[in-house]
This record gives structure tokens, C-alpha cells and sequence, in this order.
């Protein structure tokens, strides 16, 4: 396993809950209520929200591996991990997300969403999420095909998951938003010290008060 050593008590790996691929919600519909959320309501998320995330984040999408989002050359240099907190059945800490096989894999025990709002600037509003996704890139893994060019492609792949993200959390009635205002560096010792990527971008994600948004399309899962 990748990483710090972690808590004997914590799952090396968590099969998450399958994900769902059709819902009532409207696209058009999710678009126009996607908002930056910066102010959370307590609750935590439950496993197969989270599972959702990651999956519209990275999933696997096709028989041939195809993920849900764009990479050139299918060369998947995003790594996509989750630091959590306030997650139903879930302990607190860091995991990684496999989407090969749908499942988290154990980092590090503890909750670090606190050292990760301090990375990212002292944004303290950001450890009031129920977890933070990190999207980062392994840039070799795009530049050894596509040379300098290779980094611009892995920012466009980058988006396209933040924004897969954004658009999955409104659809659950969740709030979510992209930050990248942070410490590379603190990030990334924060995360994975043991992998040499580059983080892109944090994505707090939390409930919101449910009466301002009860216009907002979603579907709920248990």
C-alpha cells in the first residue's frame, strides 16, 4: 500500500457502493443550479455519495477502461483522493481512489481536513467540508507521449473532472466548489508523500441548508 503507515484499525481497501448512471435530474437543469459553495451545513455524507463523486471524478465508464473523463491519449494521469471526515461507515482519514476496481485504498488515518484548509492558504471554511477531494496528475504519465504540450492537456483533463464533480454534487443536493489557491507542496505531503504528483485542485464538498436549494434537481442515495 502506498503511503504513510496507517491505523491498524483502518480498512486497507473499502469496496464502495456501485454507482448509479441514471437518475430523474436533468442535466440543463443541474447546469443552471451549479453554484460555488463555500458555507456547509452539518451532516455527513453517506458512503454511496461519496462513492458518486469519485466515480463522476474517474470512473470507469467502458468495457476498453474509458473513464468519465476526457484524457488524451487515455494516458489517466489524474490521481483523485479523498480526505475525510464527516463520511457515514467510513473512518476519518486520506484514501485513493481506484477506479479500476470502484474502491478507496487507506493513506493515512486521522482527520487532515483541518492541515489541508491551512495548505490551501489558511481558508478555514474548508475544513468545515464532510470530505475534500484532491485531484492531482502524475504529469509523466501524459509528457512521455506528448512532450510540454502533455501539461496543457492534463489542466483540460483536470477541469473536466473538477467540473464532473461540481455537477455530480448538485445532482445529490450537495454543495461543492474548486479551489485552487494552495501550497503545492503542503498539499501534496498532506495527501501522498509517496507519489510524486502535482496537485491541480481541492474540491470541498458538504450538505447544504436543504430550504435554499429546494428548487435544485437531485436524487438522494442511501
Amino acid at each position: 500500500m502506498a503511503g504513510r503507515d496507517t491505523d491498524s484499525r483502518l480498512p486497507q481497501r473499502i469496496d464502495l457502493p456501485a454507482p448509479r448512471r441514471t437518475s430523474d435530474a436533468v442535466l440543463e437543469a443541474i447546469i443552471a443550479a451549479r453554484r460555488p459553495e463555500r458555507d456547509f451545513a452539518p451532516g455527513p455524507l453517506a458512503l454511496a455519495e461519496l462513492a458518486q463523486l469519485l466515480w463522476a471524478a474517474q470512473g470507469i465508464t467502458h468495457r476498453d477502461g474509458l473513464r468519465t473523463a476526457p484524457s488524451a491519449g487515455a494516458t489517466y494521469p489524474l490521481g483523485v483522493y479523498a480526505v475525510v471526515g464527516g463520511v457515514e461507515g467510513l473512518p476519518a482519514g486520506i484514501y485513493r481512489y481506484e477506479p479500476d476496481n470502484h474502491a478507496l485504498i487507506a493513506i493515512a488515518a486521522g482527520d487532515r481536513r483541518h492541515a489541508l484548509a491551512e495548505a490551501a492558504l489558511a481558508q478555514h471554511w474548508i475544513a468545515g467540508a464532510a470530505a475534500i477531494l484532491a485531484v492531482a496528475a502524475i504529469f509523466e504519465r501524459t509528457t512521455n507521449k506528448y512532450g510540454r504540450r502533455g501539461g496543457r492537456y492534463m489542466h483540460i483533463e483536470a477541469g473536466h473532472a473538477g467540473q464532473n464533480v461540481c455537477l455530480q454534487a448538485v445532482a445529490l443536493g450537495l454543495g461543492a466548489t474548486v479551489v485552487g489557491a494552495f501550497d503545492d507542496a503542503a498539499v501534496a505531503a498532506i495527501v501522498d508523500p509517496s507519489v510524486p504528483m502535482t496537485p491541480f485542485c481541492l474540491l470541498p464538498i458538504g450538505r447544504v441548508d436543504s430550504s435554499r436549494d429546494a428548487a435544485s434537481p437531485h436524487f438522494r442515495l442511501k
